[in-house]
């Protein structure tokens, strides 16, 4: 019997034109202009497929093509006052499109996402929800920046979807909305007390949380809406200052058998079956030793971990389990389809590699299979699961996508076609003691050893942003990694205390020690680069990005002589700011609040010893750019270096953030490594 990687067929249909590859290291311009081909998705019948395409790396158009007729022109529809960011099928010929908008509200900067409906042609675009009277000019001036959130997409409904308003007058109502008629009909009122809604397996409301107080102590409470008295019941809390939430993220055939997440006292996130008339666990649905479960990627509800069939004949089977290793991975438990990705693998030409690991969080030591250059996901898939969409990509490979339909997989496209991947360095999950010998993780990347040899080599220590957040061995988006790496430096992204999705202990190491110990580690990256040789102990910088960027301000401040200079990207160098900002909010005092302590760069920045650069968005609504300007101006009062670019209309997130933006940013900060981070340059 033949092995069912031997039926897949290669083949390739591009959809978007690819101009030709260059063996040069990729410019600028080449790694932040607006992808070819993105945000592909196809539809429930695997009729259609979706995708936002860019013909000039400005525009970018919402693309619509017939899976029986890639070779066919598609019809292509362009935005006039928005830029797309986003599309997804709500149903086989029903878009929801998501794009972003820049306003000036009573003279105050707001970025904001807006949800539209639209046909496979784009005849119409309808607000997710349809519009309603405006009680006041205050009223007005809040729903310009809100929207609705799309609750569930109804699959087995063939006209509808569920809806959360968060516009006032109507805060927490969930609506039914017919995307054909786009008429809406309220089918709970709610209020902003109540929230994150989900639909069990037919489509009822099932679950929802709520924020409230008990003795004073802060918690979230999941409700259970039981299907015999339709009364909600509360399950469990999670109090805010313990920081261990468990949360529902799926529903099983039996009404009462629920999936929650939780570390369940360990120090990593599994899936457990609940009972919910005993109100306790009854097994562990899915647990991984060394890693969270998490984010499945490519499930069409991205905040739920659990995947679940959508086949008329097993609605609701337990497909798999998503988790979070060096990248986001599947746990298939059903066989064929973990057969078919392993011949996807094998057919698309990806391989693993062993890595000695080391558990931060238990000390457990094992081997972890890492992805070798680039890996293959799941992106989404027909109801039937006979059409697939896939992509390849890797931190050295920008995503590629392809169709699987009948053992033939089709090239569809490739987002970056320009860019060489031969001219960009290798990535490689490492681990790094601290000095007080915890294990930190990392991303290193390595500028290509045939044109700049065995190192050591200028470095960049580029620590992520949250601080509560990750980086993943995945395609840098920023195109930051790579340029810098097809230029000759190493790369380090170092997964610091307080870090999260490496498992608790790391998380919980980060408390009160910002600048401090959080520092350590990042100081500490660079003490283990310079003994292995990689780094240029003469030539190291660190570069940063909100977070990130308050890291590049501690790094000037701290006597380590490490670094030549720093670079930080709106970051959030007033701690007391942050302070007091968490302490404001009742849920955010304890639950994130009592984390926050340690340097304060602004209260020091007199005491700069190296050049610094920073830049900020001026609509940046989330680390307000007067905290960039106060910190350059206190440096420059103290005689130091220090350059201050502010960039125009730039919000804080990504998704605010347009090619030509992109760009400005890469442009900057390469400018001022080469002519400003000491003397003559790093």
């Amino acid at each position: 019997m033949r092995s069912i990687w031997s039926l897949i067929v290669l083949s390739a249909a591009i959809l978007v034109s690819a101009p030709a590859l260059s063996a040069t290291a990729p410019s600028s311009h080449d790694l932040t202009r607006a992808p070819a081909i993105q945000s592909v998705s196809i539809s429930p019948d695997g009729q259609h497929l979706a995708a936002l395409t860019s013909p000039d790396g400005e525009v970018v158009d919402l693309t619509v093509w017939k899976t029986d007729a890639l070779g066919a022109q598609p019809v292509r529809i362009r935005a006039t006052h928005m830029r797309f960011v986003g599309v997804q099928f709500l149903k086989n010929d029903r878009l929801l499109v998501e794009a972003a908008q820049p306003l000036t509200i009573q003279a105050r900067p707001a970025n904001i996402i807006k949800r539209y409906v639209t046909d496979l042609e784009g005849k119409s675009f309808a607000p997710l929800l349809p519009d309603h009277s405006v009680t006041s000019q205050e009223a007005d001036a809040y729903n310009q920046i809100v929207d609705a959130t799309l609750v569930s997409i109804l699959p087995r409904d063939p006209h509808n979807v569920l809806v959360e308003d968060h516009r006032l007058g109507n805060y927490g109502d969930i609506y039914s909305v017919d995307v054909y008629s786009m008429s809406a009909s309220r089918v709970m009122k709610g209020s902003d007390k109540y929230f994150g809604y989900q639909v069990d397996l037919k489509g009822d409301l099932r679950a929802r949380q709520y924020a409230d107080f008990d003795k004073g102590a802060m918690f979230i409470a999941q409700e259970y809406r039981d299907p015999v008295t339709n009364q909600w019941v509360e399950l469990f809390r999670s109090y805010a200052k313990n920081r261990n939430n468990v949360d529902i993220v799926g529903f099983t055939t039996d009404p009462n058998v629920i999936l929650i997440s939780s570390t369940e006292g360990g120090d990593k996130i599994g899936i457990y079956e609940y009972d919910v008339k005993q109100k306790k666990i009854i097994e562990p649905a899915f647990q991984h030793k060394l890693f969270d479960a998490g984010e499945a990627d490519g499930f069409p509800d991205p905040a739920h971990a659990v995947i679940l069939s959508r086949a008329d004949g097993d609605f609701g089977r337990p497909l798999g389990f998503g988790y979070e290793a060096e990248t986001p991975k599947i746990y298939w438990l059903d066989p064929r389809l973990d057969a078919l990705a392993k011949s996807v693998d094998q057919a698309l030409g990806v391989s693993t590699t062993p890595v000695a690991w080391t558990d931060p969080g238990a000390g457990l030591k094992s081997t972890v299979a890492v992805e070798a250059g680039a890996g293959v996901k799941f992106l989404n898939w027909s109801d039937d699961f006979k059409t697939i969409v896939l992509e390849k990509s890797g931190p050295r490979l920008p995503p590629e996508y392809y169709l699987l339909a009948g053992g033939k997989l089709t090239l569809l496209g490739k987002a970056r076609p320009w860019i060489d991947p031969s001219t960009l360095g290798d990535t490689t999950l490492v681990e790094y003691p601290a000095r007080d010998g915890l294990l930190i993780p990392a991303f290193l990347t390595l500028p290509p050893r045939d044109k700049f040899g065995p190192g050591p080599y200028p470095t960049l220590i580029e620590p992520h942003g949250g601080p509560w957040a990750r980086d993943d061995m995945e395609w840098d988006l920023a195109g930051w990694v790579q340029y810098f790496a097809s230029r000759g430096y190493a790369v380090l992204q170092p997964q610091f205390r307080g870090s999260a999705g490496w498992g608790d202990r790391l998380w919980r190491a980060g408390d009160g020690q910002w600048g401090l110990k959080m520092q350590d580690d990042n100081d500490d990256a660079v003490r283990w680069m310079i003994g292995q040789h990689i780094a240029d102990p003469k030539r190291v910088a660190m570069f940063g990005y909100s977070y990130g960027g308050y890291a590049a301000l501690a790094a000037t401040i701290r006597p380590n002589g490490l670094y030549q200079c720093a670079i930080s990207g709106a970051g959030a160098g007033d701690i007391a700011a942050i302070e007091e900002a968490t302490f404001d909010s009742r849920y955010l005092r304890e639950y994130q609040h009592p984390a926050i302590g340690g340097l304060d760069p602004l209260a020091q920045a007199r005491d700069a010893k190296i050049p610094v650069l920073l830049y900020h968005g001026d609509h940046d609504t989330t680390v307000d750019p007067e905290e960039s300007r106060k910190f350059a101006a206190a440096v420059r009062a103290a005689g130091k270096p220090v350059k201050l670019v502010e960039i125009k209309d730039m919000g804080h997130q990504y998704v605010f953030m347009t090619p030509d933006m992109m760009l400005e940013q890469l442009n900057i900060i390469d400018a001022f490594l080469k002519t400003d981070c000491k003397p003559g340059g790093l």
